[in-house]
């Protein structure tokens, strides 16, 4: 396996895995074009784990010049409890580290919460999320 940088061509497998994981809510935020977005942002990181060469697990996350959150993890099932997501995030910490953050935290669903305390990661406080950010700017549609 190896951990590499998003490429374009990785948008469809991606998909894939996170629809199988039910990760996938909204195409504005985690389709193709998401993903060109996150690719070309400079405080992003958009990782790939691939096995003969075939892309099954993704991490995304940011920096912000201090702190630095990964915002998903997501590995096919069929490749799930082998390692993959511990390596894709080991693999963000040191490059935010390089970066220089001097900190990681991340949003976590539910269900996953061993497998980050595994990661020496403790769950400290709860984050609320506005999926339609023009809701937020005052600029929902009205119905």
């Amino acid at each position: 396996m190896q951990i590499r940088d998003f490429r374009e061509t990785d948008c469809d497998p991606l998909i894939a895995i996170l629809r199988t994981n039910l990760q996938y809510g909204d195409p504005e935020s985690d389709g193709p074009e998401a993903m060109r977005r996150v690719q070309a942002c400079p405080a992003a990181l958009f990782l790939v784990a691939e096995e003969d060469g075939v892309a099954v697990g993704l991490l995304r996350g940011v920096y912000d010049g201090s702190k630095a959150l990964i915002h998903i993890v997501s590995v096919r099932p069929d490749h799930q409890r082998r390692g993959i997501g511990t390596a894709l995030v080991r693999e963000a910490a040191r490059r935010f580290r390089e970066r220089g953050a001097t900190s990681l935290a991340v949003t976590v669903p539910g269900d996953n919460l061993a497998f980050w305390k595994r990661l020496s990661f403790r769950l400290t406080t709860r984050i609320m999320a506005a999926h339609r950010i023009d809701a937020v700017a005052g600029q929902a549609e009205k119905s």
